[in-house]
């Protein structure tokens, strides 16, 4: 992943987050995770780890519609360790991720609540 591609604030993981899924990235999308990352997706159980949120990811990514920017709520941080969140436009929950700062500065989420509605299968 190149530099302009890193989130340098924590707002930006929502961003690079929007833009990668829908250029059905899914490789692109677990890289703005920590490799131990917690996803709190699909409902009822929990995603563990960079390469199995790769895989979630490359699953479902062929099903969704494109996804829309959603303008992100001030964000609640503590040092390296920052809370975001949006307002969901497509009413399907609350959407939050812990995110913390890495060496180099960028942002990587570690814990993330993905709400959104999927096609049924």
């Amino acid at each position: 992943m190149s530099e302009r591609d890193k989130a340098w604030q924590p707002e930006d993981l929502t961003r690079l987050f929007v833009e990668r899924v829908n250029a059905r990235d899914a490789e692109g999308i677990a890289a703005l995770y920590e490799p131990d990352a917690v996803m709190a997706y699909p409902p009822g159980s929990v995603t563990v780890g960079r390469e199995a949120i790769h895989a979630f990811w490359a699953k479902v990514l062929p099903q969704l519609p494109p996804f829309e920017q959603e303008a992100p709520l001030p964000t609640l941080a503590s040092g390296d360790i920052a809370l975001t969140s949006t307002p969901p436009k497509d009413g399907a929950g609350a959407r939050a991720q812990v995110v913390r700062r890495q060496p180099d500065g960028s942002w990587l989420r570690l814990i993330d609540q993905p709400e959104f509605t999927t096609p049924p299968a």
